[in-house]
């Protein structure tokens, strides 16, 4: 690897509460790297309505939160099947999007009453809010999620309610159990560890939009611990703010506090990717840059931007070269968004990038992920130029297969091993002090799979 000077790792701070989606990022510790999550929708919800005393609203596909008239809303979360300390409990709701949204989201409560009727509660009968109180939500808009910080009521497998008010007589209209996709959450994260105490890097890239995909993706993040990288494209069409409000928080989002995400050509199509990194806040590095790193264990990953200069020279280059050779650890692993090699007949492999893989050869990198063509390929070690190199070659994946519609393959290139186009997933390494294992993890109802495990430079 060279003669490296010692370097201070890049770190996350303590986790911080979210208010609403997307004002404030999550940030996790070293712990981010074994954290797990899970995510249960209500057992039961409803409303109250106080000019309407003994109606029942447990099967409207709304609760709402309001003052004039005063209505208030109830939530019953069972919680079973998590081991390990829960650390982390956030409550998640999303506004209608019929509604024109409102200047008071509400308070939330913790509440002692868990016996109380979905079909049965009204104005007459409703059970106390007489709980702590949990956290609050400022203005609203139509069609948005909104998040609470619960973990001090949420403290194992059990039942547990909550209920909301409002000040405001601007009332604020969620969704409830009874609509389906759009249904409250509560998102459990726990600090249990990969069965191998190694640490586990996991993600993909082009995720989200208005199909399905991209919850079918991040429901295999829910049940795998570990750190998330996304290989760019992270929200379609354009990265707007209110695009990744709508497709990528309620899915991906789940994940927000432990992922550390690269940038696509999509996520740029806003100006300077301005949705992207308000998103994700100090989460995607320098605000601008979009080029950072961190170390996993005895691995120093690599997370960079090949949407601004990557040539010889460039600011981004010139970093890359002193960060790997500041690096400590023996092993390294990089991702972006344009594949240097590709197969799929969408996009041409982006020879833009060679300079990056380029240093990170010189330097005995050994594992490289992109995006940008929706598929899942993988290559054998080759050098920069593309030919075979057993000896110091990285290993490198097309991971864009995390939930947009996907493409198809043309020729198939030199040292393509695996590939496929018809499967969701999610591509999860396992890194060990010395070695990694790969692992292309299906969503339910496909089959494909590709694994394997290789060894560091």
């Amino acid at each position: 690897m060279g003669i490296r000077l010692p370097r201070p790792p890049v770190t996350l701070g303590a986790a911080v509460l979210l208010v609403a989606a997307g004002t404030a990022a999550v940030l996790t510790g070293p712990g981010a790297a074994s954290a797990a999550s899970v995510t249960f929708t209500p057992v039961a919800d409803t409303y109250v309505q106080s000019d309407a005393a003994g109606t029942n609203y447990g099967t409207a596909t709304q609760i709402v939160v309001d003052n004039s008239p005063v209505r208030r809303m109830f939530l019953r979360f069972t919680v079973s099947g998590v081991s390990g300390t829960i650390t982390n409990a956030t409550l998640r709701l999303r506004t209608i999007s019929g509604n024109d949204g409102s200047n008071v989201g509400g308070t939330v409560r913790a509440m002692s009453s868990t016996s109380w009727s979905e079909t049965g509660t009204t104005w007459n009968n409703q059970p106390a809010v007489d709980g702590a109180t949990m956290g609050s939500i400022g203005s609203v808009g139509a069609g948005s999620w909104y998040e609470v910080d619960v973990t001090a009521a949420v403290t194992g497998n059990g039942t547990f309610s909550f209920g909301a008010t409002s000040t405001s007589s601007d009332g604020a209209y969620y969704s409830s159990r009874e609509s389906g996709g759009n249904a409250p959450q509560l998102v459990i994260t726990t600090g249990s560890t990969p069965p191998s105490g190694d640490p586990v890097l996991v993600g993909a890239g082009d995720i989200s939009n208005s199909g399905s995909g991209d919850s079918a993706t991040a429901a295999l993040l829910d049940g795998i611990p570990g750190t998330v990288f996304t290989t760019g494209d992270n929200v379609y069409n354009s990265g707007t703010a209110p695009e990744f409000s709508t497709y990528y928080n309620p899915t991906w989002g789940r994940h927000k506090a432990r992922t550390r995400p690269s940038p696509g050509n999509h996520d740029y199509n806003t100006s300077g990717a301005s949705g992207y990194y308000g998103y994700f806040g100090s989460q995607a590095g320098p605000s601008g840059r979009g080029y950072y790193s961190y170390d996993l264990g005895n691995w120093h990953v690599v997370s960079l931007n090949s949407n601004i200069s990557m040539s010889a020279g460039s600011a981004q280059e010139q970093w890359l070269r002193s960060d790997l050779a500041a690096s400590t650890k023996p092993c390294t692993l990089a991702y972006w968004h344009h594949p240097l090699y590709t197969s799929s007949s969408n996009h041409a492999p982006s020879t833009g990038t060679r300079p990056l893989y380029q240093a990170l050869y010189d330097y005995d990198a050994d594992v490289v992920v992109w995006g940008h063509n929706h598929v899942y390929e993988r290559f054998a070690p080759m050098n920069a130029n593309g030919g075979l190199d057993t000896a110091r070659g990285l290993r490198s994946f097309v991971a864009g297969m995390g939930g947009a519609g996907h493409y198809g393959f043309g020729t198939i290139q030199p040292n393509s091993e695996a590939r496929n186009s018809s499967a969701y997933g999610v591509l999860k390494f396992t890194l060990h002090a010395g070695t990694y294992d790969w692992q292309f993890v299906p969503v339910a109802g496909q089959t494909y799979r590709d694994s394997g495990t290789g060894s560091c430079h």
